[in-house]
């Protein structure tokens, strides 16, 4: 596993050679979101000489690339980095407040009133 960075959302790399998958951790509930898995058009193939070899390793760093992007689509409509701490927190520990958005931990901190984006489910 590796973290990818980019735009400032991090990003756990589970992918193996069949399927594509990331995930990301709140920094405020610990809460672990992952990607939908996304199959490798070659899965399962084995290539029969070497310049296929070669041809299938380009196409998968290709596909993970845009499955990557996809993730981090994905990521950023459900994580909010906090402009008070500079946390990224899910959308359950992001406030709406009155004058400024920002995580449960700095509302509280700072004395101010909000509602989380989304509710947590019981």
């Amino acid at each position: 596993m590796s973290i990818k960075e980019i735009g400032k959302v991090e990003l756990i790399d589970h992918s193996t050679p069949d399927k594509f998958c990331f995930s990301l951790y709140c920094e405020e509930c610990g809460e672990e979101w992952k990607s939908v898995p996304i199959r490798f058009s070659r899965a399962g193939i084995v290539p029969q000489r070497e310049g296929k070899r070669i041809i299938y390793e380009t196409l998968y760093q290709m596909e993970k690339e845009a499955a990557l992007q996809k993730a981090i689509k994905q990521a950023k409509t459900i994580f909010s980095r906090c402009p008070i701490c500079n946390r990224l927190v899910c959308d359950r520990c992001f406030f709406i407040c009155d004058d400024l958005d920002m995580c449960c931990a700095c509302a509280n901190r700072l004395e101010e009133k909000g509602e989380p984006v989304m509710e947590r489910s019981e």
